[in-house]
């Protein structure tokens, strides 16, 4: 790897010296390194160019942060290493007091890389007007205004599945599992797995659970009228970034994209072993 892109959240960097310390190093070796930093990672994000030509995005900041330098690099295939700045990450496996010697080994060449699976999300409205994208972790249906229940009719390859009084319902990837979906009571997935999991958020119900469904499965969510006639506020979320608002008659149709994100991992630290100290701490 010659040219490498450094992904600075500045709200956890702000004096810049953990960017300026992998700049240092890298100049040292003889490797390319360009920066992009923001106030946050949204700004950075709406602020910033990929240059195309980047071997590796190192990302410094949390999981928030990977997501957001998800999206940048969606497309480019750019691989993704995470530098972790804030607690305890499930997609952040460097940690700043060994990021000479992981920095070391990325540079030897001395990593797996691995691919993970997102979905896509298109939703037709009820005018007839479409509007599409794509999320890492989850794609999450919740109400928008009053505080009140909604409903929603989910359908599983063009068959019926159930319908749903809730605050919500996530739909994830198992990259997703430790998120939104593991707060709503859903089951933790090793990430390299191959599924989708539904998982309804605050269920008015005694019995409904998550539902683990094929990768190969097409999910199609329904925006129903209410029987009383109100009108239901809904929106779809696509990783925390990007929102959709959906009305009665609107449709979401979420299948796996044919892209993914690829990861850089140094195996220091597996999935398991994040979850032993993350289930310390609680």
């Amino acid at each position: 790897m010659k040219h490498f892109l450094i992904y600075t959240n500045r709200h956890k960097d702000r004096d810049l010296a953990t960017t300026r310390r992998i700049c240092d190093y890298l100049q040292l070796k003889g490797r390319r390194a360009t920066v992009m930093a923001g106030e946050s990672s949204g700004e950075t994000e709406r602020s910033g160019h990929v240059p195309g030509d980047a071997d590796c995005m190192i990302v410094l900041g949390g999981d928030g942060t990977v997501l957001q330098a998800a999206r940048l690099t969606k497309r480019l295939r750019i691989p993704i290493i995470g530098v972790n700045l804030g607690t305890l990450g499930y997609l952040t496996e460097v940690e700043v007091l060994n990021l000479e010697e992981s920095l070391e080994r990325l540079v030897a060449g001395e990593y797996e890389q691995e691919s993970r699976m997102m979905l896509n999300g298109k939703v037709t409205f009820a005018d007839g007007g479409e509007a599409e994208d794509w999320a890492l972790n989850d794609i999450v249906i919740s109400r928008s205004g009053p505080l009140q229940i909604i409903r929603f009719n989910i359908f599983v390859n063009g068959q019926f599945l159930n319908d749903y009084s809730a605050d919500g319902v996530i739909v994830t990837t198992p990259t997703g599992s430790t998120g939104y979906n593991l707060s709503a009571g859903g089951p933790l997935v090793e990430p390299g797995a191959r599924l989708i999991m539904l998982t309804p958020i605050c269920p008015h119900s005694l019995n409904q659970r998550s539902i683990i469904l094929s990768p190969e499965d097409v999910i199609e969510i329904e925006i129903p009228k209410r029987s009383e006639g109100g009108i239901q506020t809904v929106e779809a979320n696509f990783d925390g970034s990007h929102v959709i608002p959906l009305r009665a008659g609107d449709r979401l149709r979420i299948v796996r994209s044919r892209e993914t994100t690829e990861f850089l991992r140094l195996n220091q630290v597996s999935f398991l072993e994040v979850l032993h100290k993350k289930m310390q701490e609680s």
